[in-house]
């Protein structure tokens, strides 16, 4: 069994981009990234491995997306609505295979070379049909499944447009979709709540975001923070894994609801597992560059 501490060293900037505003983050300079997965052994407390966590993030988020889709679309569901076309929505695309019989993927972006080239790498990757979107609204018709997964600061959802019957991901704009789709929402499945730190149950937080930031100086950059994402939505809509589990609430109840899935304040615990399941595929395949345990461990008492 593992444990992993996920850390993250970052500049938080955002910039225009043909009328929407979109937030990224970088290190050292524009498309350079540096995450970290420190991981444990909690048998024996030994440092395992340091992975980079970049394509590990994708597949994390991509993941929580395909459970949804899981557990709350409709078992027919086989055509995608994306909004987006980066990391993000390559691993979504992949999840949503992995649980459903996708054929069709609607796409729209606001570079037109760049949702031109994730449709033909989507056509190829996974063999199905595409059609590209020159508006965002054309997305959603017909879709069964309609994924927002952008880098855009702001919610870029359209709840006029959802159709009945279909499931919302949205990744990007605060993590939310707009308060349009929020009305629109029959069943909100959010995964559930990470517990309190131990020895502090005042601290209950029903979104993912408690740090400290060390900022450079009192600038425009400086007052830039990241805005709290993952609390409770719809709490008299809401659903949670354990409900599903226990039988307590049922998910979806009929092929004309709309839904709505993300992931609650999991403060990160997919790492863990990802990390763990990296670290020993790498270790039985004799990858990556191995550093001696005596490196990081001194002989002293603590």
């Amino acid at each position: 069994a593992n444990s992993a501490l996920r850390q993250n060293s970052d500049i938080l900037y955002q910039s225009e981009y043909e009328g929407d505003t979109t937030q990224e983050n970088y290190c050292k300079r524009p498309c350079l990234y540096c995450g970290l997965i420190f991981l444990t052994s909690i048998e024996t407390a030994e440092p395992l491995a340091f992975i980079n966590d970049g394509v590990l993030q994708h597949m994390r988020v991509g993941g929580d997306g395909g459970i949804g889709v899981k557990y709350m679309s409709r078992e027919d569901a086989e055509v995608v609505g994306m909004l987006g076309s980066g990391g993000m929505a390559r691993t979504h695309m992949q999840a949503f295979k992995a649980v459903r019989n996708i054929r069709k993927l609607q796409v729209f972006s606001p570079t037109k070379a760049n949702r031109e080239a994730f449709a033909a790498e989507m056509r190829e990757l996974h063999g199905i049909e595409v059609q590209i979107c020159d508006k965002p609204e054309d997305v959603y018709k017909g879709a069964d499944i309609v994924a927002a997964v952008t880098d855009s600061a702001v919610p870029v959802t359209d709840g006029a447009c959802l159709e009945p019957g279909q499931h919302l991901v949205t990744l990007g704009g605060g993590g939310v979709p707009d308060q349009a789709s929020l009305a629109r929402v029959d069943v909100y499945f959010r995964f559930g709540s990470a517990p309190t730190p131990v020895g502090r149950p005042e601290l209950v937080l029903d979104d993912e975001y408690l740090g400290w930031e060390a900022r450079p100086g009192e600038g425009a950059a400086a007052g830039k923070r990241r805005k709290r994402a993952h609390g409770v939505k719809l709490p008299d809509r809401m659903v949670t894994f354990a409900d599903l589990l226990s039988g307590e609430k049922p998910g979806r109840t009929s092929n004309e609801q709309i839904t709505y899935s993300e992931r609650g304040n999991l403060q990160g615990a997919q790492f863990y597992p990802i990390a763990g399941r990296v670290y020993e595929l790498a270790r039985d395949r004799k990858l990556g560059n191995e550093v001696p345990t005596e490196w990081l461990l001194q002989d002293i008492r603590d």
